[in-house]
């Protein structure tokens, strides 16, 4: 039953994505373009709804549906953050895509997003196979 949960969650939020344009390869490259705001605009209510909503946890002492008390950390700063944010960038700006909507342009039927959905898997086999020798 969680499945199936799981992937009307999952359906639903392709369906936002995508009436939202959040994964049309045009709105991104305008966004990378600087030509419009749309993008910024969704990117920034994201941060802002993430914000309030771990001030709402951390203030109400929430804890997690297993019982343990949700816990906020972060990490110390090192020069792979950086590389790996272009790297995520870069990426981004060519497929126009980030990992979630890579889905929802294949279910929009947007058959370049396969090449995408090859690249981000391979990226992810190439950095588990290397990640024990990079900056952790």
């Amino acid at each position: 039953m969680n499945k199936v949960l799981y992937l009307l969650f999952g359906v639903a939020f392709g369906i936002v994505l995508t009436k939202a344009e959040v994964v049309s390869w045009f709105r991104i490259q305008d966004m990378f373009q600087f030509k419009e705001l749309h993008m910024y605009l969704i990117i920034g209510s994201a941060v802002a709804v993430g914000i309030v909503s771990m001030q709402i946890v951390r203030r109400l002492k929430l804890k997690s549906l297993s019982g343990e008390e949700l816990k906020f950390q972060g990490k110390p700063f090192h020069k792979g953050f950086i590389i790996g944010g272009m790297m995520f960038g870069f990426g981004w700006a060519i497929t126009g895509a980030c990992p979630g909507p890579i889905f929802a342009q294949i279910g929009a039927g947007e058959m370049p997003a396969f090449f995408t959905l090859a690249g981000a898997l391979s990226g992810a086999f190439l950095y588990h196979s290397v990640k024990g020798k990079l900056p952790q």
